[in-house]
């Protein structure tokens, strides 16, 4: 008689999943900033954190881009386990996956060098991969607008008045930022807010998880 041993799955507990989600954001912005002040030829107000992927050091970002995603979908999937059902229950944690899924991408099609960036690199020239970070970028940064503004319905609808504002007040600078370097008018003004918001959209994702675990 053979006895055959079968393997149940181990479920990872929600709490854990949370964890993951909260770590990625300070994760991604201290390994950005770290290399922004250290990169020869980098300066905040020309390049955003995405032309990091480029030159020796390169595989730095690429990496933050790879362990911020997984973070980030594992903290979805633990946001989407935790939640009670009711309005946003569903596409909140769905929108986030989302944006972690473009962190992926944004690892695999590394946005195009240019402006100075790596130090001696002219003007930027258009490549396939930097058109599908591009568009990476955009599904993940829009995905994550919209999060702000579904969760903010549902903390509406809970009563939690100071969450909703919070979250449109992150929803709304954050477009306004996107669009503006989204315009091809990428100055100075408009490449520091553009960072200073996305910070705000971190610390938001961070914020909404954290609350989600207790």
């Amino acid at each position: 008689m053979t006895i055959t041993a079968t393997r149940t799955p181990v479920a990872i507990p929600a709490r854990a999943l949370l964890a993951c989600g909260a770590v990625s954001g300070p994760l991604y912005f201290l390994t950005s900033f770290i290399q922004a002040a250290l990169r020869d030829g980098f300066d905040m107000t020309k390049h955003p954190a995405s032309m990091l992927s480029n030159g020796d050091a390169g595989w730095i970002q690429v990496a933050n881009f790879l362990v911020s995603g997984v973070l980030m979908i594992a903290g979805a999937i633990g946001v989407g386990r935790t939640l009670e059902p009711g309005r946003g229950s569903v596409w909140g944690p769905r929108l986030l996956g989302v944006f972690g899924v473009s962190l992926l991408f944004a690892a695999v099609f590394k946005a195009d060098s240019g402006n100075g960036f790596p130090a001696g690199t002219g003007q930027a020239s258009i490549s396939t991969a930097g058109v599908l970070h591009m568009a990476a970028g955009s599904v993940g940064f829009l995905s994550l607008i919209v999060a702000t503004f579904v969760f903010a319905s549902r903390f509406s609808r809970q009563g939690h008045r100071g969450w909703a504002v919070y979250s449109r007040a992150t929803g709304i600078a954050f477009f306004v930022s996107f669009a503006g370097i989204s315009s091809g008018n990428a100055n100075a003004v408009v490449m520091l807010a553009f960072w200073a918001t996305v910070l705000l959209a971190w610390g938001w994702v961070t914020a909404v998880v954290v609350r989600t675990a207790r």
